[in-house]
């Protein structure tokens, strides 16, 4: 590991981060990244052996205190009983990390339907409704950061995972809105847009067969603490990944669609 790792890492050390999806991928990254600086955490996933073994091997690993809390963002009811958990337990939440997504590929009129409204309900319900928990304390203090995990796909229609993609455009314009907003108060937000990554995500999705070539999820996590700590309202994960988000400015927005189309078509069977 290079010595800039923990030097981004220790912009929050001796602080509280709150990581939603934090069993997993990215989430796990980014736990893993910011225990190595110094940070307290607060993790929470639905899988709560997942967390009890992350929290017990950074605890043993870099001393620092990890509280569990195994949550349901499909669950509108989720984000408050997070909040009142860390108002319980006294901890001021410094950076939070709106990370919890999943998508499904396939054609939309055959995905079960709870599935998309579970899926608009993590992606995009659950990030303003935990954001708009914990921001009014953070504006009070003048101190504080959002990241929240966008997409690559955050900028076009993505045919196949319509849905998913629209959710990550939502992500997306609030974070930098959000961004803007918050400059006045001293509180850095932004939007971290990975494309391919080395996570469970694609098999969640069901898109095993669609993945290129990946990032891994640490370099993604330390890409997006990065920006987020220089005061960046989005970042594109990977060169690739930014020339491919960029150049389709320049094509009309249905043939993009129509390429993306080709692309993610399901093979029939």
């Amino acid at each position: 590991m290079s010595n800039a790792v923990p030097q981004v890492a220790a912009n929050w050390s001796g602080k509280w981060a709150l990581i939603t999806g934090a069993s997993a991928g990215i989430g796990v990254a980014l736990a893993e990244e910011l225990a190595s600086g110094g940070t307290k955490l607060v993790l929470t996933a639905r899988r709560k052996d997942r967390l009890e073994e992350l929290a017990r091997r950074l605890t043993a690993t870099h001393k620092i205190n990890a509280e569990v809390l195994p949550a349901d963002l499909a669950d509108p009811n989720a984000p408050e009983k997070i909040f009142a958990f860390t108002k319980e337990k006294g901890i001021e939440i410094d950076l939070l990390i709106n990370n919890a997504g999943f998508g499904q590929y396939g054609e939309f009129h055959s995905i079960e339907k709870q599935r998309l409204l579970d899926m608009v309900q993590v992606n995009c319900h659950a990030v303003v409704h935990l954001t708009r928990l914990y921001l009014p304390e953070m504006v009070a203090r003048r101190r504080g950061d959002v990241l929240i995990l966008a997409s690559t796909a955050s900028f076009q229609a993505v045919p196949y995972i319509s849905t998913y993609a629209a959710t990550k455009a939502f992500d997306l314009l609030f974070a930098e809105g959000l961004a803007e907003e918050m400059k006045p108060y001293g509180i850095r937000v932004c939007a971290l847009c990975p494309g391919t990554t080395e996570s469970e995500f694609h098999v969640v999705a069901g898109q095993e067969k669609l993945m290129r070539k990946a990032e891994t999820a640490e370099k993604v996590a330390r890409t997006g603490l990065k920006a987020l700590a220089a005061g960046k309202s989005y970042v594109i994960s990977g060169v690739g990944n930014y020339l491919g988000a960029h150049s389709q400015r320049l094509v009309p927005r249905r043939l993009v669609t129509k390429i993306a189309a080709g692309m993610f078509k399901p093979s029939k069977k």
